[in-house]
């Protein structure tokens, strides 16, 4: 999997070393409310989760560390998910929440949906999010997806987002 860069970011595969900042980032209970996941236990298992971690083996596609080029600085990370028991391309990202609303999750999905369908010729992506996380609402509409259905996210209201692929029929 190659690296992607925008104009304020770059965006690489994530690593083993990534270990403390996934666990830090997954501490902060109000960066958590909308996933349906729980923290990591320790950096250790955060660690073992990215040593086992096989989208960009198996699919060509992950998530990605998101780096601020002006300074280095790890903010989260954004990327796509392939789901193979859904033939399912997903569109997920995470920051940390000092680096909310600066516009770094938009410029993130946007790069990482256009290099899923003009990199890995991806038919269409989803993005879902539970129905009050309008942060994240916002963000998958920017990136040009519509509203296709709601559904039940892990218990509550969901919405689940789409694009086609323009060059695909």
């Amino acid at each position: 999997m190659v690296s992607i860069e925008t104009l304020r970011l770059i965006m690489r595969p994530l690593k083993v070393k990534d270990a403390r900042h996934l666990y830090l980032l997954n501490q902060d209970e109000k960066v958590l409310k909308y996933t349906g996941d729980v923290p990591f236990e320790n950096i250790e298992s955060a660690r073992i989760f990215l040593e086992n971690y096989d989208q960009y083996k198996e699919f060509k596609v992950g998530r990605m560390a998101v780096i601020r080029k002006i300074d280095g600085i790890f903010l989260g990370w954004c990327g796509l998910k392939y789901n193979i028991a859904i033939d399912e391309y997903d569109l997920g990202f995470r920051f940390f929440r000092q680096f909310w609303n600066m516009g770094y999750a938009t410029e993130s999905a946007i790069s990482v949906v256009e290099y899923g369908f003009n990199s890995q010729n991806i038919p269409f992506i989803v993005g879902k999010a539970m129905e009050h996380n309008l942060a994240s609402i916002r963000v998958l509409q920017k990136t040009g997806m519509s509203l296709i259905k709601y559904f039940d996210f892990e218990g509550v209201p969901g919405v689940y987002y789409r694009i086609d692929n323009p060059d695909k029929d």
